[in-house]
């Protein structure tokens, strides 16, 4: 998710007036994504070395969770607020990445006692300060973005919960299987 993410802020950088905030925070998802990806050579060696939908659980979910997310943002954004280009970019972004750092701020502290707790020593303490301070970026734009932003974050909070809950309902489903012949 980290990686998709990465690329999804990078994809949607405009070529002339990105912002230092968003530069700061494509190259801070990306390391999260290659420091993440590297804890997993600690807990088994050569588990998903790319992201091919073979080594995935829950691979179109998994793949496609940001995707959805940011497209029925964007048709909300643009059906409700009449925006569209640059603008409409730039707020897809904001909101999206609202969600997901509403949703990180969740998992990770999960993440992170889980760990603790099996005495691994992969730790994502400093993933979880980052993502704490992405959180608080997202909402400093949103108030400039919009007064009424939090009525529209209600929305897209619940679009997300419904894709994140499909899919944790499709990694349990993947769990079972491997279970199964393990």
């Amino acid at each position: 998710m980290e990686n998709a993410g990465a690329r999804k802020i990078s994809a949607s950088e405009h070529p002339e007036t990105v912002t230092t905030m968003i530069l700061k925070h494509a190259a801070e998802e990306h390391r999260h994504a290659y420091y993440l990806k590297k804890q997993l050579e600690k807990i088994q060696a050569g588990i998903c070395p790319t992201y091919a939908l073979s080594e995935l659980m829950a691979p179109q979910e998994s793949r496609f969770f940001l995707h959805k997310l940011d497209v029925y943002t964007s048709r909300y954004l643009k059906n409700k607020l009449g925006l569209s280009g640059t603008e409409l970019r730039y707020a897809a972004y904001l909101f999206v990445t609202y969600a997901i750092e509403l949703r990180a701020d969740e998992l990770y502290p999960v993440y992170q006692q889980a760990l603790t707790e099996s005495n691994h020593k992969v730790t994502v303490k400093s993933i979880i300060l980052e993502e704490a301070g992405h959180l608080e970026e997202m909402i400093a734009q949103l108030k400039h973005f919009s007064a009424d932003w939090e009525l529209h974050a209600a929305v897209i909070l619940d679009i997300e919960n419904s894709l994140f809950n499909a899919w944790i309902e499709a990694l349990a489903l993947a769990v079972k299987e491997v279970e199964v012949y393990a």
